[in-house]
Parts: structure tokens; C-alpha cells; sequence
């Protein structure tokens, strides 16, 4: 591992890079987002104040997690003067990013426990899928694995006012819900239509 001397108080990409173990292009996708800021010497070069190596360290260990991008730029934006957040910092924010976290650890679990049966994707390739879903009935109730979005569906709703497309899926989730537990498919549980006149 690189070490850098004390008497260094601005790195290189190339430094930060080494010491930090991100990627160069990680760290310009970073900057390019404001997550961290450079300045440019004379002849054009980045220059990254020392802190950055812990501004890098708590971006990298909040992705580590599942927090996005986007909420990471969000926390460090409420810092006075954007200053490398401190353990206070990090304690704060990890409690306010519990929640989700919690979250997202039940939405691994479920995922754990739901792959190894059917999950509504079309492949019919287990012995389950004969039984889950015969001739991909799930098919019709739209793309992608339809018994994953059940157990979306229920995370969907703790994350407060539905969207048009959240609503949808939810929508979607809900029914194949209804026909796992009833064993009938889309198909059967439609209206009938009256025969038109004629017909």
C-alpha cells in the first residue's frame, strides 16, 4: 500500500487514486457529480486536497451498503463549507440511512429466500415452475419476474407516496399476489365478456 508522507498536503489523481483504492475514473465520475473537488495547476493537472482520502473513504463505505450516489452528494452538500465529514458526521448520517438500510436488507433477504424457487420469470427451467407458474402464466401480467415484484410491492410501500410507475408495478405485484394464493391465472380471472349480437 502507498504511503504517503505528511509532509504531502495536496495528491495527484494518480496518489488518491493508489491510496484510496479507487479507480482514477471513479474518482473523476465522483468529481463530475460533486462529491469531491480538485484545483488545476498550471499545467492543467488535478491536485486533491489531503482530506479528500477520507471524502473518498465515506463515499466508497456508504455505496458499500446501497446508499446512492445521489443521497451521498445530498449529505455531504449540508456540511459547512462542504468539510470532510467526521466520525459525528458519519454517526448521523449512518441513523438518518437506517431506515433504508433496514430496508434494503429485507428486500436481500426476501431476494435470498425467493431464488431458489419459482420467481414468475419465464425461464420454466425448475421443477417448481410446472407448478408456480404452468405455461408462464405470469407472462400475462407483464415483463420481467412477476413473484420478485410481490416482494417489492411490500417494500414499495414503506417508501412513502406512490409514482405512476411504482403505483403500476404495485398494481401488477398485487395481482399475480392474488393469483399465486388462488392458483388461477390472469386469463381465468378476468370478466367474461357478454357475446355480441350476432356473434
Amino acid at each position: 500500500m502507498p504511503q504517503i508522507s505528511t509532509k504531502v498536503h495536496e495528491l495527484t489523481v494518480g496518489q488518491l487514486s493508489a491510496r484510496s483504492g479507487a479507480a482514477v475514473s471513479a474518482l473523476h465520475f465522483y468529481e463530475s457529480k460533486g462529491l469531491i473537488s480538485s484545483r488545476r495547476t498550471s499545467g492543467n493537472q488535478r491536485r486533491y486536497e489531503r482530506d479528500a482520502l477520507r471524502r473518498v473513504a465515506f463515499i466508497r463505505a456508504a455505496q458499500r451498503v446501497g446508499i446512492p450516489l445521489a443521497t451521498i452528494r445530498e449529505a455531504l452538500a449540508e456540511l459547512p463549507d462542504e468539510r470532510t465529514p467526521n466520525r459525528e458526521d458519519w454517526a448521523r448520517m449512518s441513523e438518518l440511512w437506517r431506515s433504508e438500510l433496514d430496508q434494503r436488507i429485507a428486500q436481500l433477504n426476501q431476494l435470498r429466500d425467493r431464488l431458489a424457487d419459482c420467481i414468475g420469470c419465464g425461464c420454466l427451467s425448475l421443477d417448481k415452475c410446472s407448478l408456480s407458474n404452468p405455461e408462464d402464466r405470469f407472462g400475462g401480467y407483464g415483463s420481467g419476474s412477476v413473484l420478485l415484484a410481490v416482494a417489492d410491492k411490500d417494500a414499495d410501500k414503506a417508501d412513502g407516496p406512490a409514482t405512476s410507475e411504482k403505483a403500476r408495478k404495485s398494481e401488477t405485484a398485487g395481482q399475480a399476489e392474488k393469483a399465486v394464493a388462488a392458483g388461477t391465472s390472469k386469463r381465468d380471472a378476468a370478466p367474461r365478456r357478454c357475446a355480441e349480437p350476432g356473434s
